[in-house]
């Protein structure tokens, strides 16, 4: 089985407070683990959970270990769950014609 189908699990958890300088969503990848799924530092990412899913950028952090991720301010997700994360594409956005408009 290929590494880019592997699934992540959630070894952390950082909520935010309205007044902390950093906040909002984000999930924290190895570079490792980010490259093999074609993930570049900074880009948007599609975060599958078991409830929902959101949009986050990655960061890369080297002090995870392999196949584990942390996530930011999202929502629905809680520690020892699996996620998907996949690549936003915006350059191949879907074409919206007048029979669907």
């Amino acid at each position: 089985m290929s590494r880019a189908f592997l699934p992540l699990q959630v070894v952390g958890f950082i909520a935010t407070r309205k007044l902390d300088a950093e906040r909002g969503p984000q999930v924290r990848i190895r570079p490792d683990d980010a490259t093999s799924r074609s993930i570049g530092d900074g880009e948007l990412v599609w975060v599958y959970g078991p409830r929902r899913h959101e949009l986050a950028p990655a960061v890369y952090d080297e002090s995870l270990p392999r196949g584990g991720v942390v996530v930011r301010d999202l929502a629905g997700l809680a520690v020892t769950e699996i996620v998907r994360l996949v690549k936003l594409d915006v350059d191949h956005r879907p074409l919206i014609t007048t029979n669907f408009a």
